[in-house]
Formats: C-alpha cells, sequence, structure tokens
C-alpha cells in the first residue's frame, strides 16, 4: 500500500513523546502551574500564593511533572526553584489560550 504524499508522519518517539507531555498537562492543576511557571522560575510558596492551592497539591503535581521532565528544580539555599524545562509546554498553553476563541 502506498503512502499518501500530503499525509505527514511522525516519528514513534515523538508520538510517545508528545502523548506523555499531553497525558500529563491533562489535569487543571497541573496546567495551572505550568501556567504561572511560563512567567518564570517559582517556588511552591509562589505557586501557592498565586493560585490558592494546598502545599501538598502543589508539590505533589510538581513532583508528577517532574517525573515526565517537563519541569526541573534547582536549590538556592532553603529555596527550591522549579521551571518549565519541556518546549512543547509553551505550545500548549498558546493553543489553550488561543483555539479556543
Amino acid at each position: 500500500m502506498e503512502q499518501n504524499p500530503l499525509v505527514r508522519s511522525l516519528e514513534p518517539a515523538v508520538l510517545a513523546r508528545a502523548a506523555d507531555i499531553i497525558r500529563m498537562l491533562g489535569h487543571p492543576e497541573r496546567l495551572k502551574i505550568v501556567d504561572v511557571l511560563e512567567g518564570g522560575e517559582a517556588t511552591v510558596s509562589d505557586i501557592m500564593a498565586q493560585l490558592g492551592l494546598a502545599q501538598p497539591v502543589v508539590s505533589q503535581q510538581l513532583a508528577r511533572m517532574r517525573s515526565c521532565d517537563i519541569v526541573a528544580a534547582r536549590r538556592e539555599g532553603v529555596y527550591v526553584y522549579y521551571r518549565i524545562i519541556e518546549p512543547k509546554v509553551a505550545h500548549v498553553l498558546d493553543c489553550i489560550r488561543t483555539c479556543d476563541t
């Protein structure tokens, strides 16, 4: 069977990574957290203050996103700063903001 030249194909590894990211971001609290982190690094306390979420919720969601390499953390003294490390997150947030208008 010949493949249609107009149909684009994605590498299986790219598809698998995209599915992992979409699955991980498919949670309201995680979307809120990456929305905050899109503005730059933030601590758990910063995120809690901006979103009104409890510390265990923020910490748990950040841990899940760290395990999927969506965010990373760096320690500075007693503070831990989180940041987005997955470039596709910006595209997902942009799509959410603009595709529904």
